[in-house]
This record gives C-alpha cells, structure tokens and sequence, in this order.
C-alpha cells in the first residue's frame, strides 16, 4: 500500500511548523524522514497517523483520502509508534499488545485464538513474549519500546509510521528492530505482502543502511529526497546538520556510511586581534 503525502501544511497556535510537503512512500518501501530537532518531522508524522489535521494538503492511502476514513477503517490500514506513546494504568504487557487487535474485533467482542496468536507472534518477533505478564509500567524504557512496536505489528497494518522507533534501544535490539521491519513486520511470507513504512530516525548511519529513500527537513520544509547514498552529502549535512562528514562503505551492505566532525571555525581576522 503507497502513501502519498501533497502539498501538506501544519499549524499549530496560529505558526506553521510544517509547509507545502509533498512525499511519496511506494508499496513495501521503508521511507525514512531525517532532519535536526524542530525541522518538523514529528509534526508531519502525526498528520499521517491522525493526531492532527493538517491546515492543508492530503495523506491518501492508495489513493484513499485518510482523514475521510473512520476510525476503525484507518486503524485496519495504517498503525503509529508515536514518541509518546506510554499508559497511567499498569495493563500486562499481553493485555497492552492485545489492543492492537482492537480495529479487528466487532464492538466488545472477546479476543478470538487467531487474535491471541497474532499477538503472541508479534511478541516472539521482537523478542519480548518473556514480558508477557509483566506490568507495563514496570519495564524498562528498551522493554516499553519493545512492546509498543509488537503492538503496533499486531495491529496487522499496511503501513506502519514509526517516530523514532529505536528510542531507549541498545544497539543490538536497534538492528533487530529495523531489521525486523524492514523486511515485513508480522506480514505471512504466502500472503506477498510487505508493510509500507514511515519512520522518522535521528541516527543517519541506521537511516543510511535501513532505507530505501530519505526524505531531509529542515525548518518544515524538504531540503532533499532520494535514495541514502545521493541525499547523504558532506554539502547537505554540513548545511543541515552543522557537521563534517567523511563518507565510507558499509562493508557488507555496502550502504553508505558517515564519520562525523565538527566544522571547523574560521580562525579570527588580524584586524580582530588588534
């Protein structure tokens, strides 16, 4: 399932955080949105799962306008990992994943066994079923993240928005979670099917490696689109980012790779010292 993003602006309290974006995720594809704090990626991902309406522009799902949609019916198609995403009350971590079934179930309808399976799965493949009767509030912020992606899976999306999904994660869960959704999520190999993912990440190295096309905002605008590798340029972050970078090869994926300094400052004029 794509999702195209036209001509979309955000305001909030009368200032506009986000003009005129225009983007384009294709079927199976992992987008990725980077950009320093404020440039507007977190606003523009809650435009897509829902928790704003844009001042204008569309988010249209194969073509279906989204915010036309109810409730149920977007929550059947697209599933969100906002930041923010915790619970006041202590749920077991089986009962927080299990709400990811709720857009599948009719009225207050008891889980079925093919609802418990699902999230069982969704569990196993992040690694967390040992937390399943864990109190939520309990677990650590790694453990939180975990489960809030297997709920977000179990969901069983066509799209899944994910605003920095590796938050709280050491490395190793960093790789095996967008290695995870890279390659499909919960979705049954019979079924052809791969999630469509927008995510917003502030690691460029796991963004370089892990996506298929970048999006770079800055000041709520796009600076640059592309593919990782012709986006990724020591001119643009130098712009964007305020850094030095030294470019390398992965050297197995052969993804581009980035060595970070800080920009050197211009040493003073004679004409200062005198």
């Amino acid at each position: 399932m794509r999702i195209e993003i036209t001509d979309l602006s955000v305001e909030v309290a009368g200032r506009r955080l986000v003009h005129d974006i225009t983007l384009r995720a294709g079927s199976g594809r992992m987008v990725g949105l980077v950009g320093p704090n404020g440039s507007g990626k977190s606003t523009l991902l809650r435009c897509v799962y829902r928790a704003l309406r844009p001042a204008a522009g569309t988010v249209r799902l194969d073509g279906a306008d989204l915010h036309a949609m109810d409730a149920r019916e977007g929550a059947r198609l697209l599933a969100a990992l906002p930041q923010e995403s915790g619970t006041e009350f202590d749920f077991t971590v089986a009962e927080v994943v299990a709400m990811g079934r709720l857009p599948h179930q009719r009225g207050a309808g008891r889980a079925s066994a093919g609802d418990t399976a699902r999230c069982a799965e969704a569990l196993a493949r992040v690694g967390a079923d040992h937390l399943a009767r864990r109190g939520f509030l309990g677990l650590s912020g790694g453990e939180k993240q975990r489960v809030l992606i297997a709920r977000a899976l179990a969901q069983d999306p066509q799209v899944l928005v994910l605003d920095e999904p590796t938050n709280h994660l050491d490395i190793a869960q960093q790789l095996e979670v967008l290695a995870l959704v890279r390659a499909g999520g919960t979705s049954r190999p019979e079924s052809g099917r791969r999630l469509t993912v927008l995510t917003a990440l502030h690691d460029l190295n796991l963004a370089a490696r892990h996506c298929d096309e970048l999006y770079v905002l800055d000041g709520g605008r796009i600076v640059a689109a592309g593919p990782p590798h012709d986006v990724l340029t020591p001119g643009l972050l130098a712009g964007v980012f305020g850094v030095r970078a030294h470019r390398v090869r992965h050297p197995e994926s052969g993804a581009v790779q980035l060595l970070f300094d800080r920009l050197a400052t211009p040493a003073p004029s004679p004409a200062a010292d005198s």
